[in-house]
């Protein structure tokens, strides 16, 4: 079955593109298409395990089994936000 993977953020630079259609086994999750792209991308970043997915623009689990034509995004963690000691960052060109 075909779904319509797309990258935000730096995966679109590991992947070299920002959004493509896969061919991927019927009964594929959530889990299964990560793999795929983090092999493809040949880097170990840590990335990997804070992506948030969306699915057909809805926030999903790893967990969850694509259909036909389901569009799967990507999303890397933004920077900035709480540094270590729960407080929020300071702009620097503020």
């Amino acid at each position: 079955m075909r779904v319509r993977m797309l990258y935000f953020g730096m995966l679109k630079e590991l992947l070299g593109v920002d959004q493509e259609t896969v061919e991927v086994p019927v009964g594929t999750t959530v889990e299964g298409v990560l793999s795929i792209s983090r092999l493809r991308s040949s880097n170990e970043s840590e990335i990997w395990k804070s992506l948030a997915v969306a699915i057909n623009r809805e926030y999903a689990q790893r967990s969850v089994e694509l259909r036909e034509g389901d569009e799967v995004a990507l999303l890397p963690p933004v920077s900035g936000g709480l540094d270590g000691s729960g407080t929020y960052e300071e702009r620097q060109d503020a």
